[in-house]
């Protein structure tokens, strides 16, 4: 339909400019009448031959006018499409269907040579430029898009071209409105700025702290002639590993290093899986012990300093994990490298001496103590928190131990404690009545978990300044951040080691009654599998000492006996276990069992013992979730599995809980184990 064309804003008033003077020479013309009829008359014959000058003159000249105008339009558009043409932007016009209509010579220049046919898609000249990157109906502003195309970035701002908002802009001429558009293409070749873009970020400095775990340990392994050798070779090799990729060593202490390293470099060592951690362990020269070390690594901040500090809190989180291995702290992100080798357990006690002394300290200039383990409380838990108790009580201090759920692994423990009048009656306490209890001036110790999803209570965590944890698990990205005294310790093989520890150095007069030694005694037992399991110097130390405080292993033995349907439950999961890339994986049922998740962790215990099983996995379905429990002698690192499903634990002791079914849990154990494998992991 041919639109209608006509003459808008001031160049319209200009053109009707004579026809208005017409009006006011009439009104003239009207006036003289009232002065002289003869001057009238002849005033109105000049007004009429005026009027039909104008007339005669605006008609005939109205098709030129508009000639006129069309061709200055037309000169002033080749003006501008010949800047446009020219323009060093690449540019073009897109219809409705991605079409190109029209584009400027750079644009056919940032195309290659040969692509200068019109009416072809956008993706006949860029194909990684699909029609679903065009914006859509209601998109009104630009839209950004970058591709790359033979080996260059691009950005390309597109954006919608409304004719009816073209027609507004124009000053002349009134066109009916269209709903049409055209699709408007900036090309900007981002290929040199992304290149240094990428240089920069891969010229970034990455922090580094380098321990070595055993380094006393070792060298009282050596003849001490031979002990400066071995450490010039430990030396050489971590000097010559990180001179390979251009880095920094520099010796900050005897076992400890500093480095620095680029951004580059980072990800090339994880895909060597830090090749040091192994070569290190080659050096020999007649020691017993082979050297291994820990590194933490700090990048992504938005200082130096801060990948300094990044770099310190990863090194502190790989040596509370056990050594062995490498941290990477990348902003928020956390990585873990290694860890497949048993830490050794130190024979000095110090550090237990300096924590005990610490502990008392704070229980001393605070009025009550509160003791939290994690949920669904176990024999060790139980243990730690009585420990604890008796510590408070020693220095008259109010002590309650906080507890829900009361499994069947510690009701007889617990037992022991109701209705005896040496304990107080509200010695055990349940959340609601923790939370109503506590305040600023109580010392809350959390025992046997560092993290706090996995405490009885995690609201306490926030309702006290001072927290203590003691636990012998290792860490992961989830941790109790603000604790006044962290005593964690992977090597240990139970709690109530630790605990033992600490109260033979807490106070002098300290005595622990024999139910109180009973409990400690009992923890240890199930945590070591009745002293199989994780048993070092230290812990039969501890057991001697519970054994001089009291500890009956008969009374013991006594309390951790299963009843039938437990035994037959137990039984069951080992009779219909399958064998999976040597593990052991089977599903213990729930049916008639008050603590299945206990079960479920003595069947994984039990597999063990079946030749050719290198590590087990029981799954155990209670209250809505799966829990499982990992176990493994000495081949594999179960922790890497509980870690990868969310868990985590120990090398040889590791558990995880899963928001899914049997069968699926089944199947994530089945797939994380592949993945496993295929990393080089097991």
């Amino acid at each position: 339909m041919k639109r209608k064309v006509q003459l808008k804003g001031r160049l319209k008033r200009y053109v009707q400019w004579p026809i208005l003077m017409s009006i006011l020479l009439l009104i003239m013309n009207l006036c003289m009448y009232a002065v002289s009829v003869k001057a009238g008359i002849l005033m109105s014959a000049f007004v009429l031959l005026y009027m039909g000058i104008v007339i005669v003159l605006y008609v005939q000249n109205r098709s030129q006018i508009y000639g006129e105008l069309v061709s200055f339009a037309t000169q002033y558009g080749q003006v501008q499409r010949k800047l446009l043409k020219e323009l060093a932007i690449p540019y073009a016009l897109l219809d409705e269907d991605g079409k190109v209509l029209w584009a400027n010579t750079a644009f056919f220049v940032a195309c290659g040579k040969g692509k200068k046919n019109l009416r072809k898609s956008i993706t006949h000249f860029f194909p990684e430029f699909t029609l679903d990157l065009l914006p859509e109906d209601d998109f009104e502003d630009t839209r950004v898009v970058r591709f790359s195309s033979e080996e260059k970035d691009y950005r390309a701002d597109v954006r919608r071209v409304y004719l009816d908002h073209i027609m507004e802009d124009n000053t002349f001429l009134d066109v009916e409105e269209d709903d049409g558009y055209l699709i408007a293409v900036y090309l900007f070749d981002e290929t040199e700025m992304n290149h240094y873009i990428r240089r920069i970020k891969e010229q970034r400095l990455v922090a580094g702290l380098l321990y070595l775990d055993n380094y006393d340990e070792a060298l009282d392994t050596v003849e001490e002639v031979r002990r400066s050798l071995l450490v010039a070779l430990v030396d050489r090799k971590i000097n010559k590993y990180f001179a390979s990729f251009g880095g920094i060593v520099k010796n900050i202490e005897k076992d400890k290093y500093f480095i620095a390293i680029q951004e580059k470099d980072l990800p090339i060592m994880r895909e060597n899986k830090f090749e040091i951690l192994q070569d290190v362990k080659t050096v020999n020269i007649g020691n017993e012990m082979a050297v291994t070390l820990s590194m933490g690594f700090g990048c992504a901040g938005k200082t130096f300093a801060e990948n300094y500090e990044f770099a310190r809190i990863a090194i502190d989180l790989a040596l509370a994990r056990g050594g062995d291995q490498v941290v990477i702290r990348e902003g928020e992100k956390i990585s873990y490298f290694g860890g497949k080798t048993q830490q050794v357990e130190k024979t000095t006690r110090v550090k237990a001496r300096v924590k005990a002394h610490a502990l008392r300290e704070f229980i001393e200039s605070r009025d009550k103590v509160m003791v939290m383990g994690h949920r669904q409380t176990d024999a060790d838990s139980f243990g730690a928190a009585i420990g604890i108790y008796r510590a408070a009580k020693v220095l008259g201090k109010r002590a309650y131990v906080v507890m829900n759920e009361v499994t069947t692994s510690v009701r007889p423990m617990k037992a022991c404690f109701e209705d005896n009048p040496v304990y107080e009656s509200d010695m055990f306490l349940s959340s609601e009545q923790a939370i109503e209890m506590i305040d600023r001036n109580t010392v809350l110790v959390v025992v046997d978990t560092n993290r706090p999803s996995y405490t009885e209570c995690p609201e306490l965590l926030s309702r006290t300044p001072t927290i203590v944890v003691l636990d012998h698990h290792r860490q992961t990205n989830e941790q109790i951040e603000n604790a006044v005294l962290s005593y964690i310790e992977p090597y240990a093989s139970s709690a109530c080691e630790m605990v033992a520890e600490i109260l033979q150095y807490f106070d002098e007069g300290l005595k622990i009654k024999a139910v109180e030694a009973d409990c400690l005694y009992g923890g240890i037992i199930i945590d070591t599998n009745n002293f199989t399991s994780k048993t070092g110097v230290r812990t039969f130390e501890a057991a001697a000492f519970l054994r001089r405080c009291g500890a009956d292993v008969t009374r013991v033995r006594k309390m951790f006996r299963n009843d039938m349907s437990e035994y037959k439950a137990r039984a069951e999961a080992v009779r219909h276990a399958e064998l999976y890339h040597g593990f052991a994986i089977a599903v213990c049922p729930n049916e008639s069992l008050e603590s299945p998740t206990i079960v479920g962790a003595q069947a994984a215990n039990e597999l063990l013992d079946i030749n050719g099983v290198r590590a087990s996995v029981v799954l155990t379905d209670y209250q809505h979730k799966t829990y499982v429990s990992a176990r493994s002698i000495d081949e594999v690192n179960v922790q890497l599995l509980a870690e990868r499903m969310g868990g985590g634990g120990h090398l040889n002791m590791a558990g995880a809980q899963l928001d899914c079914g049997v069968e699926e849990a089944m199947e994530i154990v089945k797939h994380t184990i592949d993945k496993l494998h295929e990393e080089g992991e097991f």
